[in-house]
């Protein structure tokens, strides 16, 4: 079994330049020349502030002091020039921002998502589809926000604060080291936030993937919740975890404000330092008004992106905990892999050989050592009641699972010498649950398929009954099937799994309880199309119906993961056993419906 996505905290803490440098490494060095053009506007932007603060001192001295006219055009005309930059670099390393940003997320997502697939189906048995829906869209949107925010103050408010603090310390250093002289008292505070904010945002995450996949339970699930009454009882689920996600979401404000909060005071102290100390120097004499305000000008524009910076520590813990969710996913592997140097898959409608097969899920046994074998181009059904192993014997012959031990061959080719893509291409499936997407009948058909003309498409439609009821569709084949099929009733999605198989076009066809659902005029139509669809294929079939396998060629009877019998129903019933009495139940319960 796959093991489930960690609980909050479990994941290990890396640093912020080893998980920077993954999203570099993975996502972001495929557009590293149009990071470099948004990283030069960012200086550009930067550079502007410093530029500002020096236009203070000659505004004061020699324009408001000495009254010189011509110096009140040029540091006027100077200042209107830096806004005027300062706006066009601003937007523009926006704009490619943004379109840099949606470039990485779309790869992240996109990988994540592929990824995701490739595992084995038993992860997907511990981990729900709401906490996975996350992973993709919450916590890389968390981590493509906040990767944009870190470089945006990286390249735009370092370059500001290093030149305003060159200015301040070109007007006096004494004053600058006054201002700054608390910032060292932040650093222990700040470690102490920075590890609290990530535990609390590892929980907010935790969080949202359980919202999700409530949400995802209660959509999916909306009629049994109607018709069970529980309403209040999902919603008052739904409000628990809300709940939970205030507190959280709100300890994890709190600690992102701890930071820039500390700052404030800091500053207020520097602030408080060097007015009482340059006040008493320009009242002396020593120091000029415009020295004191170009001074003042480089700390008080120092102390916006001194106040971004800070913040950046708590965003940059909140993407970690993200990170780190990401990277456990994208560490595991699946076990059920292709062979290094796989066989050819064989050709025509093979034999299907069970030998000694066992197969556990967890400490579970469902087969204890089956063995049968379906003749090639022949039905072979499998029987018995619920748990005894019939539809892991699908899992198994498609490799969706492993067997702990045993041999299943086609023809005499193992399945796991064969390319896994090669052996999942010989099959088709039609299942109790046809699994339809919320698109057109035509795409639900075709499923990607490029190479499908129409008169073609119209001949399995005829041949899979499809044709029957799409006059009555208002857009016909173009039509929306509706979230998971729901605007098609349980015979109409039967049919078109159907139509899916006879294009498929596969040498092997598994049918698994395709009509256990239906009413007697959909099972009707729907037989008809699963005989036309069998003929000259290697099919299995699983059934309780037993008048629906009464004509297969073999039938395998299943009690406990073991094969107990095998041979036609004429043979079968002669013998007793098993497969007699299950018809014996079936009939007497038939007749007593006629009765009633």
């Amino acid at each position: 079994m796959a093991p489930p996505i960690p609980k909050p905290g479990k994941e290990h803490s890396q640093s912020a330049a080893t998980l920077f440098w993954w999203l570099w490494k993975d996502y972001l060095s495929d557009y590293k020349w149009l990071l470099a053009g948004a990283i030069f506007l960012m200086f550009i932007e930067g550079a502007m502030l410093p530029l500002l603060s020096t236009m203070v001192m000659p505004m004061f001295d020699t324009v408001f002091g000495q009254g010189d006219v011509r110096a009140l055009y040029w540091v006027g005309f100077g200042v209107m020039g830096i806004f005027f930059v300062r706006a066009i670099a601003s937007s523009a390393q926006k704009i490619l921002m943004a379109y840099i940003k949606q470039l990485a997320a779309a790869a992240m997502r996109r990988h994540l998502l592929r990824h995701l697939i490739s595992l084995d189906s038993a992860f997907y048995q511990t981990n729900p589809p709401g906490q996975l829906i996350e992973r993709v869209q919450g916590d890389v949107g968390v981590i493509n926000s906040v990767w944009g925010s870190i470089l945006t103050a990286l390249g735009r408010d370092v370059v500001s604060l290093i030149g305003l603090t060159a200015v301040a310390l070109s007007v006096d250093w004494r004053w600058a080291l006054m201002a700054i002289v608390g910032i060292p008292l932040l650093i222990l505070p700040s470690l102490l936030v920075q590890s609290y904010i990530r535990r609390r945002s590892r929980s907010a995450r935790q969080i949202a993937g359980q919202i999700s996949t409530r949400l995802d339970e209660v959509f999916h699930g909306i009629n049994p919740i109607k018709l069970n009454a529980l309403e209040d009882y999902q919603t008052s689920r739904y409000n628990g975890l809300l709940k939970k996600s205030i507190r959280v979401n709100v300890r994890t404000a709190a600690g992102q404000a701890a930071v820039p909060g500390l700052i404030d005071v800091m500053t207020g102290i520097g602030f408080l330092c060097v007015l009482v100390y340059g006040g008493s120097e320009i009242i002396a004499g020593e120091k000029t008004s415009g020295q004191f305000m170009a001074f003042f000008t480089a700390m008080g524009l120092a102390f916006d992106p001194l106040r971004r910076l800070g913040a950046m520590a708590g965003k940059w813990q909140m993407a970690a905990a993200s990170v780190e969710r990401l990277q456990y996913i994208l560490n595991l592997e699946p076990t059920i892999l292709s062979p290094a140097n796989p066989k050819t898959p064989p050709t025509g409608s093979p034999e299907i050989t069970f030998k000694d097969v066992h197969m556990n899920y967890g400490e579970l046994p469902v087969l204890k050592g089956a063995s049968f074998t379906a003749q090639a181009g022949q039905t072979t059904a499998l029987v018995g009641a619920s748990g005894a192993g019939k539809s892991t014997v699908f899992n198994v012959l498609t490799r969706l699972v492993e067997p702990n031990s045993g041999e299943v061959k086609l023809n005499e080719v193992p399945i796991d010498a064969v390319d896994l893509t090669d052996l999942r291409s010989l099959f088709s499936v039609v299942s109790q649950d046809a699994a339809l997407f919320d698109e057109t009948l035509r795409d639900n058909i075709l499923l990607g398929r490029k190479d499908v003309n129409e008169a073609d498409l119209s001949a399995v439609l005829d041949a899979a009954h499809i044709s029957d009821f799409l006059p009555n569709l208002e857009d016909g084949l173009d039509g929306q099937a509706g979230p998971r099929g729901s605007k098609l009733s349980g015979g109409q999605r039967q049919r078109v799994a159907i139509g899916r198989a006879l294009l498929r076009n596969t040498p092997i066809l598994l049918l698994d309880e395709a009509t256990s659902a239906l009413d007697t005029k959909s099972e009707t139509i729907v037989q008809s199309a699963l005989e036309r669809l069998s003929e000259g294929r290697t099919t299995l079939v699983i059934a309780h119906r037993l008048s629906t396998i009464r004509n297969a060629h073999s039938i395998v009877v299943m009690d406990q993961g073991r094969v107990v019998d095998q041979g036609t129903h004429d043979e079968l019933m002669a013998r007793g056993g098993i497969y007699s009495d299950l018809h014996r139940l079936q009939f007497t319960q038939s007749e007593d419906d006629i009765d009633d």
